[in-house]
């Protein structure tokens, strides 16, 4: 009897729908075996793509505070059929699992679809997503499905130059290389590579060897932790929680507050950042062990 397979993605530019859809290809070349259904979450009222600047700011203070849409359902032939395995790709919008995704998790479908069924988690991200797991961990605990894996493929150039590509690519829709700057995103040769995570996944669940699935992951290159990065997320998730909560509850002055927002956020890319690269620079022979560990856990599927 064949085994069904699902893949859910949100995907604006289509590049987490590469990396998943490359991921699946073991599964598909064993047609024999594998039902494969992919699930592309749509959003009742979608969000524009490429972004025009004032609404990818304001879409701030909802993504980060967790917000949900209302979505699309998904097809009975989806709502109806159990599955044996889960391929769960999603986006990091502002530190945290994007609206569509957090929309899903908060609707009526995600239990029926989820619940008692082994997840493989994969991100395609600018570079900050250890934190956003995180949070995606506790929504897998809470609707009891079984995290089994997770996948991280990010933009290699470093912190300043993927700032300036990401922005570029989101609000004019240009990925490609241009003057000075690299093109945006996950490499296409890690995207196509993608393809030997699949493999490995597919190895496992063939062997009902879902348990050490993780660190063999890890092993080939599945997961990296820049100890610096998951500092700047720590401080950033201070910062934004004291951000949102504010627009939030300052309805009338919103639009005055983003626009401070988007000040603030430039400069503390720009200013803060470097400082916080310093401080974590000094401090390394002090917290060597202690960032070892968090690098360790990280890497892992568990939750604290």
């Amino acid at each position: 009897m064949k085994k069904n397979i699902l893949v859910i993605y949100y995907s604006q530019t289509g590049q987490l729908e590469d990396i998943v859809k490359n991921i699946a290809k073991p599964f598909e070349a064993k047609k024999e075996a594998y039902d494969i259904t992919y699930y592309n979450i749509q959003l009742k009222e979608d969000f524009p793509f490429p972004w025009p600047g004032d609404v990818f700011f304001n879409t701030f203070p909802e993504s980060y505070l967790q917000i949900p849409k209302e979505i699309l359902p998904p097809s009975e032939k989806i709502l109806n059929k159990k599955y044996d395995l889960i391929l769960f790709g999603y986006q990091v919008w502002y530190l945290t699992p994007s609206i569509p995704i957090i929309s899903f998790l908060k609707s009526e479908y995600a239990s029926r679809i989820l619940k008692g069924t082994p997840v493989v988690t994969i991100s395609g991200t600018r570079n900050m997503w250890m934190l956003s797991q995180e949070k995606l961990k506790v929504y897998l605990r809470d609707l009891q499905a079984k995290l089994v894996g997770n996948i991280a493929l990010v933009d290699r150039h470093d912190n300043y130059t993927s700032v300036l590509t990401i922005l570029r690519w989101l609000t004019t829709g240009q990925k490609e290389k241009s003057g000075m700057l690299p093109a945006a995103g996950v490499s296409d040769e890690e995207i196509t590579g993608s393809v030997k995570y699949g493999e490995i996944i597919e190895r496992h669940f063939n062997n009902n060897d879902l348990n050490n699935l993780q660190p063999d992951l890890v092993k080939n290159g599945a997961i990296e932790i820049r100890p610096f990065l998951v500092r700047v997320e720590k401080v950033g998730n201070k910062i934004f929680t004291v951000w949102s909560n504010l627009i939030i509850k300052k309805k009338e002055k919103r639009p005055l507050l983003i626009k401070f927002f988007k000040v603030y956020l430039m400069a503390a890319i720009w200013i803060i950042s470097p400082v916080v690269l310093v401080l974590h620079l000094l401090t390394t022979p002090i917290f060597w062990f202690k960032r070892q560990k968090q690098k360790r856990y990280l890497q892992g599927i568990n939750l604290k």
